[in-house]
């Protein structure tokens, strides 16, 4: 395995000295309570957990303190449809590793409507090169949401990047999320480093990372096996015996 010092981002440090308020949120949230850093993996990390637990919280944090737009892309964008962003990266530092990003982008389920619309306005406005281009050549809004989001990892991500990804199955069909999968390690080897955050058991298959479980009471969060995910052991439970599921979830 790659050494931490070889990655874009080692480790994530929140600075609770600074902290005045700790019942206010994010901060109130059982994830915070208990740690000082997340060590991350130099090639793919993964935020699982229940909804509300912080993942997409923690993301956006990284992606802010990092440069990039709360809303998302790469970061050169300055684009804002709605100041919703906690100021959790007010509270955080980065741990910078020894490689050089040479491409970098954001990516996230909520707000990539807004970033295609950002997108047809600079192409709009006639300055420098069409940005579509870099995205496949095809408006974002004439694809359905999962080509568009496919199209976009696919063709925007070049690799020597950091690509932090917020629930990108979300758009996507479980042979897509195979495709992302395959995607994710051909970035790998070209010496990406992966952020995620994800509900989805293909996704966090993938081999080579680290798995951090958030939970909604006083754990936390904790690193865990694969095989040691809710998200594994429901989808197989309920795969594995589905007739019975179905019974006591409609009894």
């Amino acid at each position: 395995m790659l050494q931490q010092n070889e990655s874009f981002i080692r480790s994530i440090q929140l600075q609770k000295e600074n902290i005045q308020d700790p019942s206010r949120y994010p901060f109130c949230l059982p994830v915070f309570e208990n740690i000082t850093e997340i060590k991350l993996h130099p090639r793919v990390t993964f935020f699982v957990g229940e909804n509300g637990t912080g993942k997409s919280t923690i993301l956006e944090a990284i992606a802010v303190t990092r440069g990039f737009n709360p809303e998302g892309g790469t970061l050169n964008f300055n684009f804002s449809s709605r100041d919703s962003h906690s100021d959790l990266h007010n509270y955080i530092r980065l741990i910078k590793g020894s490689k050089r990003m040479l491409d970098g982008f954001f990516l996230r389920a909520e707000s990539f409507f807004n970033l295609a619309t950002a997108i047809e306005k600079m192409d709009a406005e006639g300055i420098g090169r069409s940005v579509i281009d870099s995205y496949g050549g095809h408006s974002l809004h004439e694809q359905s949401h999962g080509e568009s989001f496919f199209s976009a990892i696919q063709n925007r991500f070049g690799g020597n990047g950091l690509y932090i990804l917020d629930e990108p199955e979300a758009a996507l069909s479980p042979v897509r999320q195979m495709a992302l999968l395959a995607r994710i390690h051909q970035l790998v080897n070209l010496n990406s480093q992966f952020i995620i955050a994800t509900h989805s058991p293909i996704l966090m298959s993938y081999p080579d990372s680290i798995i951090y479980q958030l939970a909604a009471d006083k754990t936390g969060l904790r690193q865990v096996a694969y095989e040691q995910t809710e998200h594994y052991i429901v989808t197989k439970q309920f795969i594995n015996n589905y007739n019975k599921m179905l019974n006591i979830l409609m009894s």
